[in-house]
């Protein structure tokens, strides 16, 4: 099957010779409808998030069954996450959309039903995380790659980190606001707006002008997808550590739900609306991260990987925060931190990848970023309720550097580079240097792509 009439082409609204600028997506119609419809999904996900996660801790007392609700919310990613993958790259992926769009929203109304009715207890919260997780699946590549339809492989790192400072601008919203609704009139409430708000996003797929979409070519239905989309990572070291990394950062370092409610309640003694504060600082220093991305017209590798050891190195530190104040600060500073690690890594392994093969690729991405939290979740939670929040967060922290270090000596050793350090004044301390010919040496039959 032949790609669309514009595919692989870049909106008419940009030529080829102008300038990519923070907000460039916005030219492009369809681009702008499906993110105004997102930035009210967005914002009910966030209330949802922070309802869901609170109400585990009122229900049980525990950071651990706050994790476990995490990890039954990805589990499906981690153990299907692929599948969601190959079906993306062979089906419309608008159509696909609209149906998750109206699962999604289904989840929201049950929870919000069960809750108004106060008959809710962990377990059907539990089910309903587990569902989320399944229809995430299929959503969470097809949403993705979707982007790239829109507005071309040109404007694809600008719409990505757009998309991405949507979903965190909503998190300045979302949490404040579920934050005083749970203590005013209770969280049902948030769990019903989270609902409604899935309207947005399916009239706005309803809406796109169909014939302006740049579709990747449809991969017909075959044996061994699959298999192929892992051999074609596996064969690429430069995306293969990529994923590595961005999976020991999803599994470790992404666990902030847990964290927050630990150090909310253990630590400083407070409420949901403490909570709902500190994940819309974070989200603040995200969105500035996600914007400061958007203006990069490209992103070179050891930026992406310096990213996750600065955003490693602030959650040590904020483990060590001596009070509320100081912790908060270092919140935005995590924020920002993790989300420019987050996009960069995200546009580079799509922009990397073979048309065809997006999908699988970027289902791989999710499967890894996301669908570690099962791991890491329960266990963050276990050492956060038997040793303390700061525990749990140290030791996070440190896992992730660890990751962020370790492959950035495997890039640069793939890549011909060697650290050198100089104590010479008026000469960088450490730097990234050529190797000598001989020196450099590569897994035979890899297909080596210089590392930037």
């Amino acid at each position: 099957m032949s790609p669309g009439p514009g595919a692989g082409s870049a909106p008419a609204s940009l030529t080829a010779t102008d300038k990519v600028s923070t907000f460039s997506s916005f030219r492009v119609r369809n681009y702008r409808i499906h993110f105004f419809g997102n930035a009210i999904s967005n914002i009910g996900t966030w209330m949802q998030r922070i309802a869901q996660d609170w109400l585990v801790h009122e229900l049980t007392g525990s950071a651990a069954a706050v994790g476990i609700t995490l990890a039954l919310q990805f589990l499906p990613m981690l153990l299907f996450g692929l599948y969601g993958g190959v079906l993306a790259d062979r089906v419309d992926k608008r159509k696909l959309l609209i149906g998750t769009q109206a699962a999604l929203g289904l989840t929201g109304l049950t929870l919000a039903a069960l809750t108004f009715t106060d008959v809710v207890n962990v377990y059907h919260v539990y089910v309903l995380a587990f569902l989320v997780g399944l229809v995430t699946v299929v959503d969470n590549p097809a949403r993705q790659t979707f982007v790239s339809d829109m507005v071309g492989p040109r404007l694809l790192r600008n719409a990505v980190s757009l998309n991405s400072a949507n979903f965190q601008s909503a998190r300045l919203i979302g949490p404040a606001v579920a934050g005083v609704m749970i203590a005013a009139v209770g969280g049902a409430w948030a769990f019903l707006a989270n609902g409604l708000s899935f309207i947005a996003p399916i009239i706005g797929l309803l809406m796109m002008r169909t014939s302006e979409l740049n579709p990747a070519e449809r991969v017909p239905r075959g044996r061994g997808q699959l298999r192929d989309g892992l051999r074609y990572v596996g064969g690429r070291p430069d995306l293969l550590w990529m994923i590595v990394l961005v999976g020991f950062i999803g599994t470790f370092g992404y666990n902030f739900a847990i964290w927050l409610v630990a150090f909310t309640d253990q630590v400083f003694a407070s409420g949901p609306g403490t909570f709902g504060l500190l994940n819309s600082l974070m989200a603040g220093g995200s969105v500035v991260g996600a914007l400061l991305a958007a203006r990069r017209g490209s992103n070179r590798t050891r930026f992406t990987v310096g990213a996750a050891a600065v955003f490693s190195s602030l959650l040590v530190v904020a483990s060590a925060a001596p009070n509320f104040v100081v912790f908060a600060v270092l919140m935005p500073l995590i924020g920002l931190a993790g989300m420019t690690f987050q996009v960069t890594a995200n546009s580079t392994i799509q922009i990397s990848s073979d048309p065809a093969m997006r999908g699988r690729v970027i289902s791989l991405f999710m499967m890894v970023f996301v669908g570690g939290t099962p791991i890491g979740g329960p266990l963050v939670g276990w050492l956060s309720d038997e040793f303390g929040a700061r525990v749990g967060l140290i030791s996070g922290g440190l896992v992730c550097l660890a990751a962020a270090v370790g492959v950035a000596l495997i890039l640069a050793r793939i890549g011909g580079l060697r650290l050198r350090i100089s104590l010479r004044a008026g000469s960088r301390g450490l730097a990234l240097v050529p190797r000598d010919p001989e020196e450099v040496t590569a897994p035979a039959g890899a297909a080596i792509r210089p590392v930037a």
